[in-house]
């Protein structure tokens, strides 16, 4: 199984981040410091999100980078469909071997259970925003800590 990157991860915690800012933008810098990560990284998901129209960047010494839809408008698969190349599960690296009854009848079977996989972890994430996941988010974050 191939499985996601961690660009899906990152690509929705900015996302998340843009909507809580509330119309005010935030450089790449500020967005990596909350990932704990590299600025550069956070750069490159976040073109992949302005490419697919989730965000916007402003050049200049006020720039930054802004969501460029409402955050109940973004769902999590719309972060993951920018960021994510190809299938969520590997297939055969090359096709198996057909004198075999195993080999010459599994490729199709277990294809169909992955394409099957694929669409309800598409239609999952398709029923959260942005929005939804914030007030989550918010929620969590105000609740008192047991310790």
């Amino acid at each position: 199984m191939a499985g996601l990157s961690s660009r899906s991860a990152v690509a929705i915690h900015a996302l998340a981040m843009l909507a809580n800012r509330r119309g005010g933008s935030l450089t790449s810098a500020e967005i990596a410091d909350s990932l704990d990560s590299n600025p550069v990284l956070v750069r490159r998901i976040l073109g992949h999100l302005r490419d697919a129209d989730l965000v916007w960047s402003t050049e200049g010494r006020a720039g930054g980078w802004s969501l460029a839809r409402a955050p109940r408008d973004i769902t999590l698969y719309d972060a993951y469909a920018a960021v994510e190349d190809g299938q969520i599960f590997s297939r055969h690296a090359h096709p198996p071997n057909l004198t075999c009854e195993i080999g010459r009848n599994i490729a199709n079977l277990l294809d169909a259970e992955f394409q099957s996989a694929e669409r309800a972890l598409e239609e999952r994430l398709g029923r959260t925003t942005i929005a939804g996941l914030l007030r989550q988010i918010l929620t969590s974050a105000s609740e008192p800590r047991d310790g």
